[in-house]
């Protein structure tokens, strides 16, 4: 019987498909840092011969494959168009230059290790298992991220004559007069009490009450839910007195953002670095940051019988490389553009990727007066083309902060913002800040503003499928085109998130294993 020894059982799991049974037999013989009881999240076989990886783009799912690629022995290049790495993993500090086509700028922020902006990446749902595992093995120090606050605000021009309401006093009367309604369908018309015996409708009914907090009528009158008009410490709390419920109805933020913080990646608790959502890119770069070379280029992209042929421009030089892979992060737009041999087919799916635009506003405030209103963290929403406010999650009671004074998703929204000098997109954003905080321009000291699709090197934002182009076209993205993969959050069903640049990365380098561990087989 011919004898087992380590490799052939760790290559043997492997077939399996279960990387973390493999990286916990792996643990078992110390041969990973992960404790037994720890299995960790991904993780490829140790390989020989040290084959020859080329990564085109240094965002997160650039560096992901970089590090797993570097921990089995392969041998990796980064090629990186931009003058730094991350991707939109971008964190925006005190000199940091924002590298938008035909509007450069350089950030204004004083030089305090408080005043950052998370200008792309800002925040991780817990559920997104992928990027936390690099978290946490990177060491990367993580605090609490919180999109729904009550203190914040709500404000609709088409609702209480355009002013703003907090969202607690909000979504509390909303709830109340909702509840008092249902309140009286259970003890209004015989017909409505048609589908219930007794025993439901007491049930429901009791449900209302507390559900509304309503009064011993089942009716609404105002709840402490969103605090009281006055007292409630030392003397008697007394009542707000209830939004108008037409006014509440006017407003949208009832059928929309009211339930944001329900959405699966939108809700608590969320997480983000202490000190800017680029210390997971600084994380990687410690371990590979000798690998990437920033400023190339790439110009063409080659398949070849047995891998890959890349050009690239750097200080003014042409020059080709070759790998036996080739891991491609750059974006679909504009590797579209980059000269290639791929099939024409995936050519055709590459071109038809459409992609997102995002733009964000940052200001440098030189007083928190959202703390003196008592928001600390959270999100205020309005219907004008800013749509957010984001008040930090750090630096609390310090002098300064940095508010996020515009975020828009909507293409047409951010479209009018980008065409926009630089000096009128603050202004714009001042004027429309004023509404939701009266008095807002005389505690901003400086700004700057990120256009994605402007972004040089990116040219977009997350990428947006067609249903008709996911069927024709998705999975003839996801798999290799002889030894080229096309990877990052573009390549996945959760475009815009990290979690998806992670998650597409791995299943290029599950790939990339399988086939090594054939050719290994073969050679045996």
């Amino acid at each position: 019987m011919t004898s087992l020894n380590r490799r052939t059982f760790l290559e043997l799991l492997a077939r399996t498909g279960s990387a973390p049974a493999l990286m916990q037999a792996a643990a078992w013989f110390g041969m990973t840092p992960a404790k037994a009881d720890e299995p960790a999240l991904f993780g490829i076989l140790p390989v020989q011969g040290q084959p020859k990886v080329l990564i085109l783009g240094a965002g997160l799912s650039g560096l992901v494959a970089a590090y797993e690629l570097g921990k089995a022995g392969y041998e990796c290049t980064i090629l990186e168009a931009s003058h730094r790495a991350g991707g939109r993993n971008l964190t925006l500090r005190h000199g940091d230059l924002i590298d938008e086509l035909g509007n450069p700028q350089i950030c204004p922020f004083d030089d305090e290790p408080h005043l950052y902006f998370n200008a792309g990446a800002a925040r991780i749902p817990a559920h997104h298992t992928g990027i936390m595992h690099y978290c946490r093995e990177l060491g990367v120090e993580m605090m609490l991220f919180n999109n729904h606050n009550k203190n914040c605000y709500t404000q609709d021009d088409a609702a209480f004559d355009g002013k703003p309401v907090r969202i607690g006093n909000y979504e509390t009367d909303a709830r109340g007069f909702l509840s008092e309604l249902m309140a009286k369908s259970l003890i209004g018309p015989d017909k409505l009490d048609a589908p219930f015996n007794e025993v439901d409708k007491e049930l429901l009914l009791e449900f209302m009450d507390h559900y509304g907090d309503l009064g011993p009528d089942h009716r609404y009158h105002g709840s402490a839910r969103s605090w009281y008009a006055k007292g409630g410490i030392l003397d008697p709390g007394e009542l707000k007195k209830p939004l108008s419920f037409k006014e509440l109805m006017k407003s949208h933020f009832w059928s929309t953002t009211m339930h944001f913080a329900e959405i699966a990646d939108q809700a608590g608790a969320m997480l983000t670095p202490v000190g800017g959502m680029d210390h997971i890119v600084k994380g990687f770069l410690r371990h590979v940051g000798d690998r990437v070379t920033l400023k190339a280029q790439v110009q063409r992209v080659q398949l070849l019988d047995k891998g890959v042929e890349v050009s690239y421009l750097h200080k003014g030089n042409l020059e080709t490389v070759r790998g036996d892979y080739c891991i491609n992060c750059i974006p679909s737009q504009i590797m579209a553009g980059i000269d290639n041999n791929f099939p024409v087919s995936y050519r055709r799916v590459l071109a038809s990727i459409e992609r997102g635009n995002l733009f964000k506003i940052g200001f440098q405030a030189k007083e928190r007066f959202w703390e003196r209103e008592g928001i600390f963290t959270g999100i205020s929403w309005t219907t004008q083309d800013i749509t957010q406010l984001w008040y930090p999650e750090h630096g609390t009671f310090k002098q300064k902060g940095v508010v996020l004074g515009a975020y828009s998703w909507d293409p047409v929204v951010a479209q009018r913002f980008t065409q926009l000098s630089p000096e009128q997109r603050l202004e714009t954003a001042i004027q429309q800040g004023e509404k939701i905080h009266p008095g807002y321009r005389g505690w901003i000291e400086n700004g700057i503003s990120i256009s994605w699709h402007r972004m040089n090197h990116m040219l977009g934002c997350d990428s947006h499928w067609s249903e008709d182009l996911r069927k024709e076209g998705y999975a003839l993205m996801q798999a290799p085109a002889g030894r080229h993969y096309i990877v990052g959050d573009q390549i996945s069903y959760h475009a815009g998130w990290q979690e998806g640049a992670v998650r597409s990365a791995w299943h290029a380098l599950e790939d990339i294993q399988r086939r090594e561990q054939n050719a290994e087989s073969v050679n045996a």
